[in-house]
């Protein structure tokens, strides 16, 4: 199978090589993969910033999504044909996150990510597609989704009149937006692209407010 592969960081050094495909061991099942995404984390790890002591080569980035082709002997979650998403944390399944639960973390060093026709994977480091979504709006979610969720209705406990302000307009504060408006919330989307904050107000923002154009605009946000 093809994967792109990081010899030496640098995005100019990313390589096509060929692994064998791999084969589930009796826990495991197998993904062909059909797409990923891109977050920032993975270009810092790519660009050698992120974790510039990683074992090399590694298979780069953590968000993918695809369906199952092959299922181990004990794996009883999976059948031929799911549709499934990688956890961004194969280990992180409950409780606080520790060090050994980091180093389970795809893409980045420790465990190859899923920029490869394939992956094996434990049946327990995936989750289910909702059918109304694809397989490229699917491959968005477990990292900048997981995230934005987490923070506003997880820790935050967001309700209905809250304001949300998000800073940027990266993946993480795009998710936010979205999530805050099915929540009732009032959201104020800050960026230095004129270009950016129109697409925010596409996606729902009540205010948008360009931090180069309004550098005091802490006081704006809290007005």
């Amino acid at each position: 199978m093809k994967v792109y592969e990081v010899r030496q960081f640098g995005i100019e050094n990313l390589v096509v090589a060929e692994y064998a495909e791999p084969r589930p061991r009796a826990n495991e099942v197998v993904v062909k993969f059909h797409a990923a995404s891109l977050n920032y984390r993975d270009l810092m790890f790519v660009r050698g910033t992120y974790n510039p002591k990683a074992r090399l080569p590694a298979v780069p980035f953590s968000d993918g999504s695809g369906e199952v082709v092959a299922v181990g002997a004990d794996a009883r979650k999976w059948k031929v044909g799911d549709r499934v998403c990688t956890i961004f944390t194969q280990a992180w399944l409950e409780g606080s996150l520790s060090i050994e639960k980091r180093r389970t973390t795809l893409g980045a060093g420790d465990l190859d990510g899923v920029l490869r026709e394939y992956g094996a994977f434990d049946e327990n480091g995936l989750v289910k597609i909702p059918e109304h979504l694809s397989f490229e709006q699917a491959a968005t979610l477990p990292c900048a989704g997981v995230t934005a969720w987490n923070a506003l209705v997880v820790s935050g406990k967001l309700k209905a009149g809250d304001a949300v302000l998000t800073l940027g307009t990266g993946g993480v504060s795009v998710f936010a937006m979205q999530f805050a408006k099915m929540q009732g919330a009032r959201v104020i989307a800050t960026s230095s692209s004129d270009q950016k904050l129109a697409k925010a107000k596409e996606l729902g923002a009540d205010e948008i407010i360009n931090y180069n154009e309004t550098p005091h605009w802490i006081r704006k946000s809290c007005a």
